[in-house]
């Protein structure tokens, strides 16, 4: 037909190629991918000069298969849409980065069917190293990251087994301690919101029942949680159910993150009830937007950031021969009380 010609593929540009338009070695070209620290400023700029101009793109694996390196770390995470880990991300890959590695990251869906299959892909890619979070793998997942031979960090919490190296805090602990403030505020008619309930958010729901329970004021009815995915608006339909099923007699409520406190905070705004003068409320998580509401919503602050830069750390040391002087960390957290807690005018 007038007007149409053949579509043909250009050859794939090879290192070889790289190597000619910038006049140096194929080895140069290696380091200038692998080792750059190990080559001078103007080569790394013609060797990365040619590099753009003709398209190069490494083959991955047959570097990896050569150098027995892949200088990969792989990175399973439960949910690429919740925000929370978002700044333990960013935290692993400025370090992982800087320390001229890649992050290979998977979405597990919070399904550790889901992560066995997703983990078992990333340990065909030979990576360096894992980071997975939390400690609810399935055996065979487990096995699977043992007998690949490589560090393997597990964060977000704090585990009584970890399988090599573990960062994280006790979340069973953050909602003890949430209970207890909330008891000093001189609250008694406590209650819970939650969603999701994969393991952690039900470690702090243990938690915040046994410090109700020291003092005998748990109260099932005051307990409401599902398993759908948290937000906003689910915090408000939750927080309207509790209060019809509790009559209205109700001081305080805990929810198991910001999403839903903020919902449930606007709810109560609707509702025309007064933060915290007809109830305090309590979130997890600490999104910048707790701090700037009205009322400031006191929330559990973790430090998400420093979380990701000491797991992404704590492989590199192990890479690179240099011991660390613990396999567990326990980065904590910080119970901040603002306005919809009376905490905030003691």
């Amino acid at each position: 037909m007038v007007g149409r010609t053949r579509n043909t593929k250009s050859k794939r540009a090879t290192l070889a190629d790289v190597a000619k338009l910038a006049g140096v070695s194929a080895i140069t070209v290696s380091r200038v991918l692998n080792h750059p620290d190990k080559v001078s400023d103007d080569l790394c700029h013609r060797v990365r000069e040619a590099i753009d101009t003709l398209g190069y793109i490494p083959n991955q694996s047959a570097s990896s298969l050569a150098s027995a390196r892949s200088q990969v770390i792989g990175v399973a995470i439960p949910s690429l849409s919740n925000v929370v880990f978002n700044d333990v991300l960013r935290g692993i890959y400025d370090v992982a980065g800087a320390g001229g590695y890649k992050v290979l990251l998977v979405d597990t869906h919070y399904s550790p069917i889901e992560e066995e299959n997703m983990i078992r892909t990333l340990l065909s890619q030979s990576p360096e190293a894992m980071i997975v979070t939390g400690g609810d793998q399935t055996r065979a997942c487990q096995r699977m990251l043992s007998s690949a031979a490589i560090p393997v960090v597990q964060m977000m919490e704090i585990l009584e087994e970890p399988l090599d190296m573990n960062i994280g805090f006790s979340h069973f602990q953050a909602g003890f301690e949430v209970a207890q403030k909330l008891m000093a505020c001189g609250y008694q008619r406590i209650g819970f919101i939650g969603a999701r309930m994969d393991t952690r958010v039900q470690q702090r729901m243990a938690g915040f029942k046994e410090a109700l329970q020291t003092q005998d004021l748990y109260h099932s009815e005051l307990f409401t949680t599902t398993p759908s995915p948290s937000s906003i608006a689910l915090g408000g339909e939750l927080l309207r159910g509790l209060l019809s099923t509790s009559g209205g007699k109700l001081d305080a409520v805990f929810c198991c993150n910001d999403d839903l406190a903020l919902g449930a905070l606007f709810e109560s705004q609707r509702m025309h009830l007064s933060v915290p003068k007809d109830l305090a409320l309590c979130g997890f998580n600490d999104f910048e937007t707790s701090a700037f509401v009205n009322p400031s919503l006191s929330s559990v602050h973790v430090p998400r950031y420093e979380m990701g830069v000491q797991a992404a750390q704590m492989i590199l040391n192990v890479l690179k021969g240099v011991p660390n002087k613990e396999k567990q960390v326990d980065i904590g957290f910080e119970i901040r009380m603002r306005q919809s807690t009376r905490m905030a005018s003691a």
